[in-house]
């Protein structure tokens, strides 16, 4: 889970380099690094954000034709200086994005060879794996990169440079996104298309054990069979400007109130349609959907609590059996294959390691029907799956996922719908409510940002506590958990959601003056048991903050009581089905503000980060 970025060109790359780590920083920010060729090999590296780093480099004038950077979420080793990429071996310098699972059985050998080691990393045996091949291989780094990658297992994306070979970058992957930028005279290689949006949007996406040998005038690809290749060319239509803050203070406040235009254009086929096509999943999706006789949902965090969401859609719409697993369990576990599963993979990224596992080894127990849900449309996941939905999200920067969720339970939603269409379970009446409700939900999204201010305060009170309750029933379960891992990802406070019916076998005890609990209550069949349940909370002096649509929502008939401790907002009214998509917002304004109010960093929050392209 690191952003690593190199160029070759005609002129100084040092700029190039640490604005394309700047970019890229949301995968990862406890340390980075740059080296370049300049006469010799040099190194700057850093503890800290980006920011630390550039200071470094201008203070020592720092500059070259060709370089590798890096910034880094740590695996092995505290994050410091030492641990801090790229990593070097005599004239060898490496940056690497991934894990290494044999590293200690090739650090033995290496240091039998003599080869001294100065971090923690599993890394640092690349560089002296590379620098070990070196005398040995006629055609030079890119010989001496693939004969060291043949020993490695695991997961890598790398790119290495030698104070040997001045205009020759050379990289590699295996499980981690890695591509390539084309300019005029000068090429580069990135983890992300955004990192080289300043300098070129023509990029080549590398395969599964691909070795590239990139210099300014050419990009020479070897496949993992050591058979020269080409790649296909994609012109990337991501705005640079999109990846720009503008009058928002974070990336996660933007993202926020981006959700209603991301929802629109991820649904614009909804606004001029009149049903729902099983065409908008791709070629070939009537076929299969009119195959499945079940799904099952794959995903990590926040897309398995939207994966969580769509289980109650498919289970009531399409009447079919759907199963939702942690992509990290999924695939250690003896599970029971059925070859007319539906495969549903959900990343908002499309290069989350467990994810894109699971997603494999799903169609190798011989389950061929696979539909790939993702925002980004060059992803491995979107190559990987027979079918395919985009979310059109947007660059999210932020690492607590906001908008992407939305789509994505958008997304959902409509699967749902068409599965049961294509049953004959929903009518031409319950079909035209559901279109309909859809193209009102980015207005309903606007409607629910106005309760930014009673969230605040809201927010304000949450600060002070260590520890939160979030309640749903139904289909609002998972969007409880989906606010508990929001509170806990940026503001750092504890906090566990759970169905409001299981109160009473275990988690009540927990309940007293100091433990606010967060209900989502809308006006559905559920009501009057979640009243009940919040009627325990406060029967035992827990403090209430109730999210309610309608006069008649949970909460009025406590808060007509006049009790200090129930705070009851009560969002604009909307279609029940779009419950779910609606109620996130104010759960995520709420996360929002109370890390603003503990001061802490919203965009980049501690440990962890964006892309988790490890396991």
């Amino acid at each position: 889970m690191c952003g690593i970025v190199g160029a070759v060109a005609g002129r100084d790359v040092v700029p190039i380099l640490l604005e394309g780590l700047r970019r890229l920083e949301y995968r990862g920010y406890d340390s980075a690094g740059v080296a370049v060729v300049n006469g010799s090999l040099r190194r700057i590296r850093s503890a800290g954000r980006v920011a630390s780093l550039a200071a470094l480099v201008r203070e020592q004038a720092l500059e070259g034709t060709i370089g590798i950077g890096h910034t880094r979420w740590a695996t092995h080793g505290v994050p410091c200086e030492r641990n801090a990429h790229p990593h070097v071996s005599g004239g060898i310098s490496v940056v690497h994005n991934g894990i290494i699972e044999n590293h200690e059985e090739v650090r033995a050998r290496l240091r039998a060879l003599g080869y001294e080691f100065t971090s923690d990393t599993d890394t640092e045996v690349i560089a002296h794996l590379i620098h070990s091949n070196l005398p040995s291989r006629k055609g030079g780094l890119l010989e001496a990169v693939r004969a060291a990658a043949a020993e490695l297992r695991g997961a890598y994306a790398i790119a290495v440079i030698s104070s040997d070979e001045k205009e020759r970058l050379v990289v590699a992957r295996m499980g981690a996104p890695l591509l390539i930028g084309l300019g005029e005279g000068e090429n580069f290689a990135a983890s992300d298309t955004a990192a080289l949006l300043q300098v070129t949007r023509r990029v080549i996406y590398l395969e599964e054990g691909d070795c590239a040998e990139v210099t300014p005038a050419a990009v020479r690809i070897v496949d993992a069979r050591g058979h020269v290749v080409e790649r296909p060319l994609h012109v990337s239509r991501l705005a640079a400007d999109a990846l720009e803050l503008g009058a928002y203070r974070h990336y996660m406040q933007k993202e926020i109130f981006e959700q209603p235009a991301a929802v629109e254009a991820t649904l614009d086929w909804v606004a001029n349609s009149r049903g729902f096509s099983p065409e908008a999943f791709g070629a070939g999706a009537r076929e299969a959907f009119a195959q499945a006789e079940a799904a099952l949902i794959l995903a990590c965090g926040t897309s398995y609590h939207a994966g969580l969401v769509g289980k109650y859609w498919i289970e009531a719409m399409a009447g079919i059996p759907c199963a939702v697993e942690i992509a990290s369990e999924y695939r250690y576990r003896e599970s029971v294959p059925h070859p007319r599963t539906l495969v549903i993979a959900i990343s908002q990224s499309g290069e989350t390691a467990d994810t894109l596992a699971a997603f494999r080894h799903a169609r190798s127990l011989g389950q061929p029907l696979s539909l790939a849900v993702c925002n980004v449309p060059e992803s491995a996941l979107v190559r990987l799956g027979a079918l395919r939905f985009l979310t059109r999200a947007g660059p999210e920067i932020g690492v607590a996922s906001t908008k992407a969720f939305t789509c994505q339970l958008a997304v959902l939603l409509v699967l749902a719908a068409t599965l049961g269409v294509l049953r004959n379970r929903l009518s031409a009446e319950q079909q035209a409510s559901i279109a309909r409700a859809l193209r009102e939900l980015p207005a309903a999204l606007t409607a629910a940002m106005r309760c930014e201010p009673e969230i605040a305060a809201w927010a304000e009170r949450f600060a002070r506590w260590e520890h939160a309750l979030f309640l749903g029933r139904g289909v609002h379960y998972p969007i409880a958990m989906e606010g508990a891992l929001k509170l806990k990802e940026i503001s750092y406070i504890h906090a566990e959601a759970y169905a409001a019916g299981e109160l009473k076998h275990g988690p009540l005890a927990l309940v007293d003056s100091r433990m606010p609990v967060v209900a989502i209550a809308p006006r559905d069949a559920l009501l009057d048991k979640l009243r009940s349940n919040l009627q325990e909370v406060r029967a035992r002096g827990g403090e209430l903050y109730v999210l309610a649509n309608g006069e008649a929502g949970a909460g009025a008939d406590l808060e007509n009581g006049g009790d200090e401790a129930v705070h009851v907002i009560r969002m604009p009214d909307f279609p029940l089905i779009l419950s779910p998509i609606v109620s996130t917002v104010p759960l995520q304004l709420l996360a929002y503000h109370a890390a603003l109010h503990r001061g802490n960093d919203v965009d980049k929050p501690r440990n962890l980060a964006k892309s988790v392209t490890v396991e």
